[in-house]
């Protein structure tokens, strides 16, 4: 992992706190597993007022720096399931650094459920660290490894740590953008709220499992909720989510679905960047279906100032925050591989009702940092003292799940024309366009409060798709809304290109 990657400052309570059958779980004792036990855990813990965080740690691991942290690896060998050679395996992150919150974790076998436990010996440390008691540490979170590129080796699938967070890969990438149990309160003037797993059972799998089940509780000072993740790696790799929300206020912002990435620069936007990559992104764009069948593209941006952009629906068809580029010359950057970061594409089940797609992108100087979130915010605040079920499915692989007829926006290029224009060029791929004749294709540019000209489309025979460019004044102008997409004889053929210009 990076150092961006351990970059999500977590908070957390010790389960012993809040799950009254832990200790019970800890000395051997068997509990039953049921399909509704963290259901039924998460909403009792509603009921009862929130508990700050326990940060406490021994003084040699709460002062630890980041190389200091890095330099603590579990063994692989002490991995959970490992001499059985099941088809996963759990490795679990020591406490310490920015990861002081105890996370406790409990495996499901059989319908029982044990703790497990922490042991010192389970991990390697680095020099230097100091001392400290030996005693039941717990965990900051944990990975699951398992056969995805060959059929011999257990690679890294999906990892739980800090917070809310997540992150997954499909087949032949590598990690990139997050995802986030639930997000409250998301670029409110009243500071963010971030909810914590603070308890994980992991499902032990069967020999020939295909899939493996996680289940999570999750705790906030505004709500307590339970997930059950139904995780199947492959080309795609998908998570199936089952979420029961129980709020103890009225929550008026909460962001479901949350996933969170970096956009440092690129093509449409590096003009203060002295950087000899051509691009730094771990996604590129938000691509939204929305309930009225229209496909949108929203190319992403590095902003002076903080952009929050609303994208009202009903019945939302998904969304997902993109990366398309995967030429490793757009980046040309042998370390970081950006062009094997996975994309992450959100899909409700079921009706998700009337709500928005929020975009919030905060100015960065640095691309350590996650300056990009998505989210579903609900039209209607989630009432509290009720219970509310949401069921969607993650994909986190190279593109949307959905293979779809229109063409597609792949690259946004902008440039200086002059002291008051600016010259917008947009490549599209797309069987739909092969082979068209150019006199029927035409592009559809329209801008508020400023003026289009010199549209131009046609055939880019370097990459087999088709070009769009346009200019538009931007003189005097604080910011513009810019929205384009190809037609054939009046009907669409691409996508639309949604954009928010910003001086």
């Amino acid at each position: 992992m990076n150092r961006r990657q351990l970059l999500h400052a977590s908070v957390a309570v010790s389960a012993a706190a809040v799950l009254p059958r832990a200790a019970d779980a800890q000395s051997g004792a068997a509990l039953t597993f049921s399909p509704s036990y963290v259901r039924e855990l998460a909403r009792a813990l509603a009921t009862k007022a929130f508990v700050p965080p326990d940060e406490k740690l021994p003084d040699a691991l709460k002062n630890l720096n980041y190389d200091q942290y890095r330099s603590i690896r579990f063994v692989p060998e002490k991995a959970l399931w490992h001499d059985e050679r099941l088809p996963f395996e759990a490795q679990f992150f020591h406490r310490g650094f920015f990861y002081k919150n105890r996370v406790d974790i409990f495996q499901v076998a059989n319908r029982n459920v044990t703790q497990v436990v922490y042991r010192r010996d389970d991990f390697s440390f680095g020099e230097g660290l100091g001392q400290w008691p030996d005693a039941d540490l717990g965990f900051a979170g944990f990975r699951i490894h398992t056969p995805i590129n060959k059929p011999d080796y257990y690679d890294e699938l999906c990892v739980f740590l800090g917070a809310s967070y997540f992150r997954a890969v499909a087949k032949g990438q590598t990690y990139g953008l997050s995802a986030r149990g639930l997000a409250i309160d998301t670029g409110e003037s009243k500071g963010e709220e971030f909810p914590v797993f603070k308890a994980f059972w992991l499902e032990k799998p069967a020999p020939n499992a295909s899939s493996m089940v996680i289940h999570a509780l999750l705790d906030s000072k505004s709500a307590a909720a339970s997930y059950r993740f139904t995780i199947r790696p492959g080309q795609t790799t998908a998570f199936d989510v089952e979420m029961a929300l129980y709020p103890r206020a009225d929550v008026e912002h909460a962001g479901l679905a949350p996933m969170t990435s970096m956009f440092f620069f690129g093509p449409n936007d590096r003009k203060d960047f002295d950087d000899f990559r051509p691009a730094v992104h771990d996604s590129d764009g938000l691509s939204i279906f929305n309930g009225r069948g229209e496909q949108i593209w929203r190319p992403l941006n590095n902003p002076h100032d903080l952009q929050v952009s609303s994208f009202g629906d009903v019945n939302l068809g998904g969304f997902g925050l993109m990366q398309r580029e995967r030429n490793y010359l757009a980046y040309q950057d042998l370390e970081s591989s950006f062009e094997t970061r996975p994309s992450l594409w959100f899909e409700p089940i079921g009706d998700w009702g009337e709500g928005a797609v929020k975009l919030f992108e905060i100015p960065t100087k640095e691309e350590v940092h996650d300056n990009i979130a998505a989210l579903w915010q609900p039209k209607q605040p989630l009432t509290a003292k009720s219970e509310h079920i949401f069921t969607y499915r993650l994909h986190w692989g190279p593109d949307a799940p959905k293979a779809d007829a229109l063409a597609r926006f792949t690259r946004t290029g902008i440039g200086s024309r002059g002291d008051d224009g600016k010259l917008f060029v947009l490549e599209l791929m797309g069987d739909h366009l092969k082979g068209v004749d150019p006199k029927t294709i035409k592009g559809v540019v329209t801008a508020e409060k400023a003026e289009i000209s010199n549209v131009v489309t046609q055939p880019n025979p370097a990459t087999g798709g088709w070009r769009l460019s346009f200019q538009c004044s931007v003189k005097g102008q604080a910011s513009i809304e810019l929205r384009a997409f190809l037609a054939q004889n009046d009907a669409p053929v691409s996508e639309v290109w949604i954009y928010r210009w910003t001086p």
